[in-house]
C-alpha cells in the first residue's frame, strides 16, 4: 500500500463537506461529536484511507494540545488542529458508502492500545501552527 497523501486543514474542510447524505447505515455508529473508541459493531473496511496529517519530516511531533477556548480532548466542540496532538498523528478516512469523513488514531496507553475515531466537522477545523 502506498504512503497516504499529506493533508492540510483546507483538505480536511473539503473532505468534511463532500459527504453525499446525512445518514448512512455503514458509518452511523461512528458519528459522534468528539473522539470515541472504535465501536466493535463497525467493520473496519467500511472506510477508506484518503490521507494523513502526520508530518513525515518530524520524528517526534508535539504532544501539546490546542484548546484556546478552554475545551479539552474529549470536548465535542474541541478544535480540529492538524499540527497539534492528537491530530498530528491521525489519518483521514471516508465512508465508502456516503463519503462522510473521519479522523483515526491509535492511543497507546500503559497497558493497552485503543483505536479512536472522530467525525471531521468542517466548522471546527483550524489551521494553527504548533508552537
Amino acid at each position: 500500500m502506498a504512503d497516504p497523501a499529506p493533508l492540510t486543514a483546507a483538505d480536511l474542510v473539503e473532505l468534511a463537506r463532500a459527504r453525499t447524505r446525512s445518514t448512512c447505515p455503514a458509518c452511523e455508529a461512528l458519528v459522534c461529536p468528539g473522539w470515541e473508541a472504535w465501536p466493535g459493531s463497525v467493520a473496519r473496511d467500511a472506510l477508506e484511507r484518503v490521507g494523513t496529517l502526520r508530518d513525515a519530516s518530524l520524528d517526534d511531533p508535539t504532544v501539546a494540545e490546542y484548546h484556546p477556548a478552554g475545551t479539552h480532548a474529549w470536548s465535542p466542540d474541541a478544535p480540529i488542529a492538524p499540527a497539534w496532538f492528537p491530530y498530528n498523528r491521525c489519518d483521514a478516512w471516508r465512508c465508502k458508502a456516503c463519503a462522510r469523513a473521519f479522523l483515526r488514531y491509535t492511543e497507546f496507553g500503559g497497558y493497552y492500545t485503543e483505536e479512536r475515531v472522530r467525525e471531521i466537522d468542517a466548522r471546527l477545523v483550524v489551521d494553527v501552527p504548533a508552537s
